[in-house]
């Protein structure tokens, strides 16, 4: 008995010889780093096997890797908040790792295929017009500091790169109807996650974390004398909520308005209407203007008389009553809403006057204080001290004090270039009803969050780049995809019909029955 367990043990090293001393050495280390360094080199040594397998597992399921980048994406600020993930970790890590994950698959498997034809259009050339003027802003030394190559390379990952990424990801994975199908789906659950987590928040209260966060950096949030909060759900803060919100209710319900599948139309106008809700919530004043713009992108790019007449009436009822009249006044947050259209508004007066100092300053900054550089970077005794401490309360604004009016204004220039791009191949390129209501969705969402990120610094933040990015990079394969369409959504519409019908026959089959029976009792 016992010869035959050592020689099982014997078999057993032979055949993973090679493995088992692997993992002893990676013990042994491990032990060597807790003793030497601690606790946390200890741990990176432990995880190695894990990222091994997670790197195994994402070979043979792509598209898994590609779905947990998006949900990893939306949920960063809510699991950061509540601890859900490992301290230390830089955000931007998560998704970069996945990203690059991403773009190593796509040229290791299967590299005979050209994966990659999809990605060259005009939003591509936009965007690495952006990035050249990134990488120029390593010679900006404004601040006379020398040249610090790794927070300027800090900035422009963030700024700059991560843009490429998303572009190259969402055109070489989202390829066919099935799978723009599913992430319009997966969006829509997420945001309706948004809106039950500030339900939540709203009616049974705040978890310990975000009471910690709420009387720490977010006591913006509780205003008029603390009678009113500013909701933030999943995100991380009101603003982001409330700008990404309008722009996802846009998206949503121009794809209500325009499936074909009665289901789907139900279901994304009903989500729609949800997270206008939680838009009201956030208290986000730009976010009625995100909106209101959206929707406006939307009518023009629908070429439909039968669309534009009534939600032009509807829209602009509402904007009236609004404006104009003190409808829902009993409401604070309707109060709150109202108030962006006074333009007495003390906040509003404040980042005038902030802006008023940036001019002064950039006058003689044509390039910004530089990608990267901030109030750590520039010392108190530096000219340019003043630009790192302000507030900038706006993504444009920020953009502006780090590239100056020039880097502004390459900026600007890319983005009309891919927002235009992709209203062009709606308007134009597009058959498909329902594939250009999808598209004028996307194309509202991004004007919506465009013009977010002129008021708050919502542009580019979690989830918003990847999300808004991503999708307007999916409008430019649309007309690739078109005719794949439009026979995916005659099988669904078949399919649906088929069950109708088939239910139709049960109920007249029933009804015989039923029929049949009464007559035999009489």
């Amino acid at each position: 008995m016992n010869k035959t367990v050592v020689s099982g043990y014997s078999g057993a090293i032979k055949g993973n010889g090679g493995r088992i001393v692997l993992f002893f050495l990676l013990f042994l280390l491990a032990i060597y780093e807790f003793v030497t360094a601690g606790f946390a080199p200890f741990a990176i040594v432990c995880l190695i096997p894990v990222m091994v397998l997670a790197v195994i597992l994402a070979f043979r399921y792509k598209m898994a890797c590609f779905w947990a980048l998006f949900i990893i994406n939306y949920i960063l600020h809510f699991a950061g908040r509540h601890h859900l993930m490992p301290s230390g970790i830089p955000m931007s890590l998560y998704n970069e790792g996945l990203e690059i994950l991403l773009l190593a698959l796509a040229l290791i498997v299967s590299p005979s295929e050209s994966k990659f034809s999809r990605s060259l259009n005009l939003m591509l050339l936009a965007i690495l017009l952006w990035c050249g003027l990134g990488v120029a802003e390593v010679l900006n030394d404004t601040c006379g500091l020398g040249y610090n190559i790794g927070a300027w390379f800090a900035g422009f990952r963030l700024l700059c790169f991560q843009l490429v990424w998303t572009h190259l990801i969402f055109t070489i994975y989202i390829d066919n109807p099935e799978r723009l199908n599913k992430l319009l789906k997966v969006w829509a659950c997420l945001s309706l996650f948004s809106v039950y987590w500030t339900f939540n928040q709203k009616y049974f209260g705040f978890t310990p974390s975000e009471n910690l966060w709420l009387q720490t950096a977010g006591r913006t949030h509780i205003i008029q004398g603390g009678t009113l909060v500013r909701f933030f759900s999943t995100f991380s803060d009101a603003a982001n909520y409330g700008c990404n919100a309008a722009a996802t209710a846009v998206t949503f319900m121009v794809i209500g308005i325009t499936s074909r599948i009665r289901t789907d139309k139900i279901f994304y106008l009903l989500t729609s209407l949800a997270v206008v809700w939680g838009m009201f919530q956030s208290g986000t004043r730009t976010a009625i203007f995100c909106f209101a713009f959206g929707i406006m992108v939307f009518l023009v790019l629908s070429k439909s008389v039968k669309i534009i007449v009534p939600s032009a009436i509807v829209f602009g009822t509402l904007g009236f009553l609004l404006v104009f009249t003190n409808v829902g006044n009993g409401n604070q947050q309707i109060r709150r809403m109202r108030s962006a259209f006074n333009k007495d508004d003390a906040s509003t007066a404040a980042r005038d006057i902030n802006q008023d100092v940036m001019k002064k300053y950039l006058a003689d900054a044509p390039w910004g204080i530089g990608i990267g550089t901030g109030m750590e970077n520039v010392p108190s005794n530096n000219k340019f001290r003043k630009l790192s401490t302000l507030p900038p309360d706006s993504e444009y604004v920020f953009i502006w004090i780090r590239t100056g009016v020039i880097g502004i204004t390459v900026f600007l220039i890319a983005m009309a270039m891919m927002f235009l791009g992709a209203c062009w191949i709606v308007f134009f390129k597009l058959k498909s009803r329902s594939l250009m209501g999808i598209g004028a969705g996307i194309c509202g969402a991004f004007a919506a969050i465009q013009l977010g990120g002129y008021g708050n610094q919502v542009l580019l933040q979690y989830p918003n780049g990847l999300i808004f990015f991503g999708t307007l990079a999916l409008v430019y394969t649309f007309p690739i995809i078109e005719q794949e369409w439009v026979e995916y959504e005659e099988k669904r519409i078949a399919v649906i019909e088929e069950k109708r019908l088939l239910k139709l026959e049960k109920k007249k089959e029933k009804e015989k029955l039923i029929k049949y029976r009464m007559d035999g009792i009489k």
